[in-house]
C-alpha cells in the first residue's frame, strides 16, 4: 500500500514512568533525602526529546488513573506530544523509578513496576488510525519482555508496515526487566541470555533503524564480540544500525559491516564531564531521529545525536533537561567554554526560556501583594491586622469574577498575608507572582530571610518570584552595587530551583526620568548576566522611553516574556493614558495594578462600612474596567 502523508513524524511506544532522581549528588540511594520528579521511561523520554527538537511526536502507553498519571498527560501536552495513544488504566498505578548519582560511574536505581499501568499495554490499546497518522513507529526492546506488551508492539509494527511507515527499535536492554536480575540490580546493563537474543532477533527483520549500545548489540547479536554481533544483526535485517559507544560517540552502518568498527559513518564528538548517564541514550535517539526522519546525511544525524547525548549526561534529570532545537543549534554553532554544560549560563538561559511551562501572551494582574500599605489602612480604621488576610481572599473573589476562567489573568500575592488567597488563586488557574523584597527597603533587602534559595524550595513550581528595587541609574555607586548584588543573588537562586523571575524597577521616586533612564537601569542589570523572565515598570513620561526599553530587551534577551505596567495608586484616567501609550509596544504584555483597584474597598471594609459582597463587587468593577480599557486600547 502506498504511504500517505503523515500528520506526525514519529510515534513511540512502551514504558512510561515517574522518575524520582535523588538531589544529593555523591550519595547512596539509601541516604537520599529529597527527589526531583519528572516524566520518564525510554519511549516517553524520546517522545519529549523529539518534540523539543521540532518533530511532531506521539506516544502509545498506559498511565494510572491518579495524580501521577495526570501529571504525565499534562506534561506531554505541555511538551507538544500527542496524547491520543495514552490510555488511562483504572486498575493500575503509574510506574516509578528511583535513582541516585553515587559517582560518575555508579547510578543505582530501582524500578517500581509490579503490575504497573504501562506493563498492561495490550493489543486493544493499539489504534490503527493513530499509527497510520505517523511517518515512523519506535518500539523498545524492554517492552517485548512481557507477552501482553510483546503482542501489542508486534501489532503496532504490523500496522506500520502495512501503511508503509518506517519502524525503529531502541534495543533498550534492562536485564532485570527481563527477569534476569533482582530488583536491586536496575543499574545492571548486560547479562547474557540466549532466550532474550532469540526473542529480539525475531523482531529485527522488520526494523528500518536499529539503535543500541555495545552491550545491547551483544544481546541482539548473540555474541560479546561487537563486530560479530553487528554482522549477526545484518544477516537478519537490512535496516540501518547505529552503535552507541558512550564518550566515543557513535558509528552508523547503513549497509555492510566493515572490518573495523570505526570504518562506519561517524559524526562529531563532544567531550564533556559525565554527571548522570541515565537517559542519555534517549536524548541520543531523539537527536538521531531529528536528522534521520528529515533525511539528513548520516554524519549530521550522528553529530546531532552525540550533542544531545552530551547535554543529557552533563545534567541531572532526563526529559526536563533534554535539549531544545534552539539550544542545540546555538551549541553546534558556538560550542561552550564548559565541559560541564550545566554550568554554561547562556545555554541554561536558552533552555529555561524555551521550556517554560505556560505561555503568557497577555498578563492582566490584580496586584495585592501589598503589606505595608494594607497595614496602614487597617491601623487607620482601627481594624486588627489579622483582617488583611481575609481581605486578600475577597480580592481573589473579585479577580475570579472578572477572569471567569479565561486565560491571561494573574495576581501578585505575598507570604505574609496572602497564603490562603494563594490557594484560591490556584483554583482559579491564575498566574501568581510572589514578592521577596522587604517593603520599602533601599538598599534592597529580602523579607523574612536573606537566604532566598532555601525559601524558594517549598514554592509551587509555577509561582513567579517578584522583586522590587527602588533603583535609579544615577544612584551613588555603593548603593547601586548593594542592590545589584542582591539581584544577582536572587537570580542565581531562581535558576537553581527553577522558578521564573519578575524584576520591578521604580526609579521615579529617587530621581528624574528621561527617555533613557529605565533603559539604563535595565542594562546595568543585564550587564551582570541577570535575565529576568518579566519586567514590571512604571509608566513613562516620554513615549520614546518605551522604544529605548524595547531595544534594551531585544539586545540582551529576545526570550524575555515581556513587561507589565505597575500602577503606583494612579487614578484610573492616568492609567488609561498609560495603557494607550503602550498599545503598540510589543514588549508590554499587560499590567499589574493594585491600589487603584482595592484602596477604596479596603478602607471601607476595614472601617465596617462595606460588607464582603460590596467589597468584592467594588473591586471587580474597578478591575474589570481596567481590563476593558486595556483591551480597547490594544484593539484600537
Amino acid at each position: 500500500m502506498a504511504a500517505q502523508p503523515a500528520a506526525l513524524d514519529v510515534i513511540t511506544m512502551g514504558r512510561c514512568s515517574i522518575d524520582l532522581y535523588g538531589q544529593q549528588i555523591g550519595s547512596r540511594l539509601e541516604d537520599i533525602g529529597s527527589f526531583a520528579k519528572s516524566v520518564g521511561g525510554s519511549p516517553t523520554n524520546i517522545a519529549i526529546g523529539t518534540a523539543r527538537l521540532g518533530l511532531r511526536s506521539g506516544l502509545i502507553t498506559r498511565v494510572g488513573d491518579e495524580q501521577m498519571g495526570r501529571f504525565v498527560l499534562e506534561q506531554m501536552g505541555r511538551e507538544g506530544v500527542s496524547t491520543r495513544g495514552i490510555k488511562t488504566d483504572p486498575a493500575r498505578l503509574t510506574s516509578l523509578v528511583l535513582l541516585a548519582v553515587e559517582s560518575d560511574k555508579a547510578f543505582p536505581l530501582i524500578f517500581y513496576r509490579d503490575n504497573c499501568a504501562d506493563s498492561a499495554l495490550c493489543e486493544d490499546d493499539v489504534n490503527e488510525d493513530f499509527i497510520r497518522d505517523a511517518g515512523a513507529l519506535l518500539v523498545t526492546g524492554t517492552h517485548f519482555a512481557r507477552e501482553v506488551n510483546d503482542k501489542a508492539q508486534r501489532k503496532a509494527m504490523a500496522i506500520a508496515k502495512k501503511h508503509g511507515r518506517r519502524i525503529i527499535i531502541d534495543i533498550d536492554y534492562r536485564p532485570n526487566l527481563w527477569g534476569l536480575a533482582g530488583h536491586g540490580a536496575g543499574e545492571e546493563r548486560y547479562i547474557k541470555s540466549d532466550k532474550v537474543t532469540a526473542h529480539l532477533q525475531s523482531i529485527l527483520a522488520d526494523c528500518d533503524l536499529i539503535v543500541g549500545t555495545e552491550e545491547e548489540v551483544h544481546i541482539a547479536g548473540g555474541t560479546e564480540n561487537t563486530l560479530e554481533a553487528l554482522r549477526a544483526i545484518r544477516r537478519i535485517s537490512k535496516g540501518v544500525i547505529v552503535l552507541k559507544r558512550g564518550p566515543m560517540g557513535c558509528v552508523v552502518y547503513p549497509n555492510d559491516i566493515p572490518a573495523k568498527l570505526e570504518d562506519g559513518i561517524v559524526g562529531k564528538g563532544f567531550p564533556i564531564e559525565v554527571y548522570n548517564v541515565l537517559g542519555a541514550g534517549d536524548a541520543f535517539m531523539s537527536g538521531f531521529l531529528r536528522g534521520w526522519l528529515k533525511n539528513e546525511p548520516y554524519e549530521i544525524c550522528a553529530t546531532w545525536a552525540n550533542a544531545c547525548g552530551a547535554f543529557a549526561v552533563s545534567r541531572l534529570l532526563c526529559s526536563p533537561e533534554y535539549v531544545t532545537w534552539e539550544e542545540l543549534q546555538y551549541f553546534l554553532k558556538n560550542g561552550s567554554p564548559h565541559k560541564a554544560l550545566r554550568k554554561d549560563e547562556t545555554l541554561n538561559h536558552i533552555h529555561h526560556a524555551t521550556t517554560r511551562r505556560t505561555q503568557w501572551p497577555k498578563l492582566l494582574a490584580f496586584a495585592i501583594d501589598h503589606r505595608k500599605q494594607l497595614e496602614e489602612m487597617a491601623d487607620a480604621a482601627g481594624a486588627p491586622r489579622e483582617r488583611i488576610a481575609p481581605f486578600k481572599r475577597l480580592a481573589m473573589q473579585a479577580l475570579g469574577k472578572v477572569a471567569d476562567g479565561k486565560p491571561g489573568f494573574g495576581t501578585l500575592l505575598d507570604d505574609t498575608y496572602g497564603r490562603e488567597a494563594m490557594f484560591d488563586a490556584a483554583k482559579l488557574g491564575l498566574w501568581v507572582g510572589r514578592p521577596l523584597e522587604k517593603p520599602g527597603s533601599r538598599p534592597l533587602e529580602f523579607e523574612h530571610t536573606q537566604d532566598v534559595g532555601s525559601r524558594l524550595v517549598d514554592w509551587p513550581v509555577d509561582h513567579c518570584i517578584k522583586c522590587l528595587a527602588f533603583y535609579h541609574p544615577d544612584d551613588p555607586p555603593e548603593l547601586k552595587q548593594q542592590q545589584l548584588a542582591k539581584y544577582r543573588q536572587l537570580y542565581e537562586a531562581a535558576r537553581k530551583v527553577g522558578r521564573e523571575l519578575l524584576i520591578e524597577i521604580i526609579a521615579g521616586k529617587n530621581g528624574s526620568l528621561d527617555r533613557h533612564t529605565i533603559a539604563r537601569a535595565m542594562q546595568e542589570i543585564y550587564d551582570l548576566g541577570i535575565k529576568p523572565d518579566w519586567w514590571k515598570l512604571e509608566p513613562q513620561a516620554e513615549p520614546a522611553a518605551w522604544d529605548e526599553i524595547g531595544k534594551t530587551i531585544d539586545r540582551n534577551d529576545p526570550h524575555c516574556r515581556g513587561i507589565v505596567l505597575l500602577g503606583l495608586d494612579a487614578p484610573e484616567e492616568e492609567l488609561a493614558k498609560g495603557f494607550a501609550a503602550v498599545a503598540e509596544k510589543r514588549h508590554v504584555k499587560g499590567f499589574a495594578v493594585g491600589r487603584t483597584i482595592f484602596s477604596e474597598a479596603a478602607r471601607g471594609w476595614f472601617a465596617g462600612t462595606l460588607d464582603d459582597s460590596k467589597a468584592v463587587s467594588m473591586m471587580a468593577d474597578k478591575f474589570g474596567k481596567l481590563v476593558r480599557i486595556w483591551n480597547d486600547a490594544r484593539t484600537a
